[in-house]
């Protein structure tokens, strides 16, 4: 790479008065800028020396690479003469920079307290499909599964129980995250979920308190009033851990804390919060029940552009109290979810179009991989690393989602549980509705694919631009020209190792873009149970960062391998890491590259996942994931064939 030009070109791009700081961590360029719409996003897509960008926490973020992105930041640092900070540092410049918004503010807020809450809904969301398939009739016929197989009644009854767990007990879920995310202790704020949830509250009546009258009702399958609870808590807490001696902080603290939200939940937040949901909910249901498959429609053709602004990161939320209104009997059901699906389908469908309608070789692999994933109801890639870039295939596919949405209200499709939003999802929909579904589906999909195929076909130079296109300047070519004369080492085939022992994981499941959407390449994930790392090859240290979060190695089969400790631990500047490795070092499969204190960076709140990624997959025909589950140091984690 021609670390200079690639640092000329971005620097061209993006404006050089446009720029107000710049950081770089282990694998990208961080940006704070004055005005993202003077981005010139098509010649930075263009770019071989970009392997993707996007913004987040008010920073624009350009994926270069381990080993190149420290000498392209040198380069920029020296052409625009901007004063080098920490990746720390640009956070807080960030946060200067950027314009507070309130609404996005409480929809970060929801998302941050949801998302980490989503594995669980869909657990029990899928336990309650499999107990609806189980007793639903006219589903195999005119008796249920229990009727015909009254043997297994009792693991119906078993999974009824399981399945209602996360929902009943949601304030408890929604305690712990809640806690988090307001800086409040997370164990007193499952303390505070569970007494919302006690089954002596289920029992009614009144408690007499001094002479004040206060109505005993459970909190369970109740979203908003444990929200208030736990916000209440760390208001609480905060105060106190600043007021009281620290010699009866420890004692004290949780006792005052837990005693006066209690009081005051049971009191007034939790009757007034709880009436607030129930508008809220009552009012949904209203707009669902008078605009129908008219407002089903409008829906389905806005939803995908709602993910690109975050907005959808709020609706577990609000899906919670209507699947809880549905199954206490006051509520049609979740609709959001079904819209959801039938976009989520049709941007599949217009990215698979894609893949049969390209020639280009990176958005061949980079479209079918993303059609899958959106099909499952993953869109992200879909979205930002086909369909927007192309801008023809996102349209196309708004036509199918809101056709798909129209037919589904018009059918009265309704999901009864959480769960995957795709083809997948007819396991979260009323059992007499699933065959209803699956034909909205492949409408969604049939449509979406049509459009976007036949417009593809007519505009062909829209997904296969001609050599002569603008973007074809003699820099590219001759970066192109560049990286094809570097010798290719790679084997047929060959297996990387776990570099630590804990819980693997696809790379999808990470949550950070850059690895979710696996910009840098493919790989795998570990959850660390141990803070020794080892080399996962026989090979060469190519990167040894300052930092000590993350190595690259090149291994003797040609892989190259970028392990990366930590989401943003690179903002710890090496504290908690130690390196017994530099630059140059030739190691062996199993040498001990350095440690990581895990307790101490999880208290410093980070996560610990730990990346895996072949950062020259695009030199492989298959990087396959080979572990899920528990693995040890050493143990077989992702497979690479030519």
């Amino acid at each position: 790479m021609n670390h200079k030009q690639v640092a000329t070109d971005v620097i061209k791009a993006i404006g050089k008065d446009n720029m107000v700081a710049a950081a770089h961590c282990a694998t990208r360029l961080r940006l704070v800028l004055k005005d993202d719409t003077k981005i010139d996003q098509t010649a930075l897509d263009a770019n071989d020396g970009v392997k993707g960008t996007f913004k987040v926490n008010g920073q624009y973020q350009i994926i270069i690479g381990p080993g190149d992105v420290n000498n392209v930041y040198d380069e920029l640092i020296k052409q625009t003469g901007l004063k080098e900070v920490s990746t720390d540092d640009l956070k807080q410049i960030a946060a200067k920079n950027e314009k507070f918004n309130p609404v996005m503010a409480f929809i970060k807020l929801l998302s941050d307290i949801f998302v980490p809450l989503i594995p669980a809904l869909v657990a029990g969301g899928l336990l309650m499909a499999l107990n609806n398939v189980l007793t639903a009739t006219d589903l195999f016929g005119p008796k249920s599964v229990i009727q015909m197989f009254p043997q297994i009644k009792g693991l119906e009854e078993m999974v009824n129980v399981m399945s209602a767990a996360p929902y009943v007990f949601l304030p408890i879920l929604v305690g712990i995250s809640g806690a988090k995310r307001f800086g409040a202790n997370q164990f007193l704020g499952a303390v505070v979920g569970m007494m919302m949830t006690a089954p002596a509250l289920a029992e009614g009546g009144t408690w007499n308190v001094f002479g004040l009258h206060i109505a005993i009702q459970s909190y369970t399958n109740q979203v908003i009033p444990a929200l208030a609870a736990v916000y209440l808590l760390s208001i609480f807490e905060k105060w106190l851990h600043k007021k009281l001696p620290s010699a009866v902080d420890f004692t004290f603290t949780p006792l005052i804390s837990v005693l006066l939200t209690g009081f005051l939940t049971f009191v007034i937040v939790g009757p007034v919060m709880k009436e607030l949901s129930d508008w809220i909910t009552n009012a949904i249901v209203w707009i669902y029940n008078t605009l129908g498959f008219v407002g089903t429609g409008i829906f389905g053709a806005v939803y995908s552009p709602i993910v690109l602004t975050g907005l959808h990161q709020s609706f577990p939320a609000i899906e919670t109290q209507l699947i809880s209104a549905f199954k206490a009997g006051k509520g049609a059901g979740d609709f959001i979810f079904v819209v959801a699906s039938m976009a989520n389908v049709a941007q599949g469908a217009a990215t698979t179009a894609v893949y049969f309608l390209t020639k280009d070789k990176k958005m061949k692999g980079l479209s079918s991989s993303a059609a899958v994933s959106a099909l499952l109801g993953i869109t992200e890639p879909a979205l930002f690393g086909v369909n927007l870039k192309l801008k023809f295939p996102f349209f196309c596919a708004l036509i199918g989602s809101c056709v798909a949405a129209t037919l589904a209200g018009l059918l009265h499709v309704i999901a009864v549980s959480m769960g995957s939003a795709g083809f997948i999802g007819f396991l979260s929909i009323s059992a007499h509705s699933i065959p209803l579904y699956l034909v909205c589906e492949l409408v969604s999909f049939a449509i979406a694919f049509t459009v976007t195929f036949l417009y593809g076909k007519s505009h062909n130079t829209l997904v296969n631009p001609a050599v002569s296109d603008a973007v074809a300047t003699d820099t590219a070519t001759a970066a192109v020209a560049e990286n094809n004369t570097t010798n290719d080492t790679t084997t047929e085939s060959a297996v990387i190792a776990s570099p630590v022992a804990g819980t693997a994981e696809n790379l999808s499941q990470v949550n950070d873009e850059v690895f979710s959407q696996k910009m840098m390449g493919d790989g795998a994930a570990v959850i660390p149970t141990d803070g020794t790392i080892y080399a996962p090859v026989d090979g060469t240290i190519t990167v040894a960062y300052e930092t000590k979060h993350a190595y690259g190695l090149t291994a003797d089969n040609g892989a190259e391998v970028l392990i990366h400790v930590g989401l943003d631990t690179v903002n710890l500047k090496g504290e908690h890491f130690t390196s017994e490795v530099s630059q140059g070092q030739q190691v062996k499969a199993g040498d001990k590259l350095g440690t990581v204190d895990l307790d101490a960076v999880k208290a410093a709140g980070y996560d610990t996942t730990v990346m895996v990624v072949i950062t020259n997959s695009n030199n492989y025909k298959e990087v396959r994931c080979l572990a899920d589950g528990k693995v040890n140091h050493g143990d077989q984690l992702v497979e690479v064939a030519k």
